[in-house]
């Protein structure tokens, strides 16, 4: 089956976005996150590069606007019982499509959520929305409704992000196997997504990023891999996928010898990972936990060399990016609480002798204290 959760736990997320619909005094909501439509109806499709919309109202009801190459797509992935297709021709305006359909459901007038913030809706759709819904109906933009109902997640979806960070560590124990002087990057990265997939796993929503020498310093992916000097640094950041739910991993690997630095900077970013994890408990801030990292890192003399972000949440997410929301950051006053999952990054960049270091696993947020999802041990690794 395709369909990754009971009818009851659609069924509850549902009602949570019903009520929280009603409390805004809204009548139902327009959804362009590909995250928000597989999150209430396990829709699981890449066509929210084209014009696609989940419509869900306060009376329950479910309607996917979508084209027709996703037709079996809803049909086969997703508790959906109503899809309605655009045609593909010329001069064709999917958005009057949506004001035909939001006309049978008898829309006009009222007050809805849109999800102005998504992928899913580009500047060129929302200008084609814009004309088509003006004086129907009000329109709210309401982009975090779906998300923050998100943040916590169910027992289903935590056995779903604990086994992606198994698939994880397996993918860096299949890359590390082939890093050595001489080695291809491109041969570590394919080793680590086939470790992924071999697994059960599926792709993450954006690429693995593997950067060498000065590259090591990078934080994206980049066309053109080298071949690993017999005196280098690796820098990886991936993540294991199932179901499409991630945990993200980071690591710098030397390779021939560390310098000096290497440790130093190892030993800090260690101590700050540990001073997140400490500080990453429910009733504390996300604020508290950049403020963990930033001490760490300041006092051992790398103010300039770190990030003004150490970490983001973890869950289900689409091309092009994994990064979800919330993110941790100076005195973000989000507090914290229990099932929630957090990737935490200590990256440390010195440009001006280009070397890096940037540990970082993933972590469920307990009770009392952090379940981390990887099992790797935090030693520097010299290859």
């Amino acid at each position: 089956m395709a369909i990754h959760f009971t009818s009851e736990e659609f069924q509850k997320r549902q009602s949570k976005t019903i009520s929280e619909l009603v409390k805004r005094g809204l009548d139902g909501i327009l959804m362009f996150r590909q995250e928000s439509m597989y999150y209430l109806s396990g829709y699981d499709s890449f066509g929210y590069a084209m014009f696609q919309c989940l419509y869900l109202g306060i009376d329950g009801r479910m309607v996917l606007l979508t084209r027709a190459p996703d037709f079996a797509q809803a049909e086969l992935t997703s508790i959906l019982d109503d899809i309605r297709i655009w045609k593909d021709e010329e001069g064709r305006n999917p958005a009057l499509n949506l004001k035909l359909l939001l006309k049978e459901l008898n829309c006009e007038n009222k007050q809805l959520g849109i999800e102005y913030d998504s992928f899913g809706l580009t500047a060129h759709n929302y200008r084609l929305l814009e004309g088509a819904l003006d004086g129907f109906c009000s329109l709210s933009d309401s982009s975090d409704l779906v998300n923050q109902l998100r943040y916590i997640k169910s027992s289903q979806e935590l056995a779903y992000i604990r086994k992606a960070g198994i698939l994880a560590d397996k993918a860096y124990d299949e890359g590390i196997k082939l890093t050595q002087e001489g080695a291809f990057e491109g041969d570590i990265v394919a080793a680590m997504q086939g470790a992924v997939l071999k697994g059960g796993g599926t792709y993450a929503a954006n690429e693995f990023i593997i950067g060498s020498g000065e590259h090591a310093l990078l934080c994206r992916y980049h066309a053109g891999p080298r071949h690993l000097d017999s005196v280098d640094q690796m820098t990886l950041e991936w993540a294991g996928c199932y179901r499409r739910y991630h945990a993200a991993m980071m690591r710098t690997v030397l390779i021939g010898e560390a310098k000096p630095e290497h440790h130093i900077m190892h030993s800090v970013a260690v101590d700050a990972l540990l001073a997140c994890e400490e500080t990453l408990k429910p009733g504390n801030t996300l604020g508290d936990v950049f403020m963990a990292h930033a001490n760490v890192m300041d006092k051992g003399g790398f103010k300039d060399h770190r990030l003004n972000a150490c970490g983001y949440s973890m869950g289900c997410a689409y091309a092009p990016i994994w990064v979800d929301h919330p993110m941790i950051f100076e005195n973000n006053p989000m507090v914290i609480e229990e099932n929630m999952v957090f990737f935490l990054h200590m990256i440390l960049m010195n440009r001006e002798n280009r070397l890096a270091m940037c540990p970082g696993h993933s972590v469920i947020v307990g009770s009392n204290g952090i379940e981390r999802l990887s099992s790797k041990s935090l030693n520097l690794e010299v290859k």
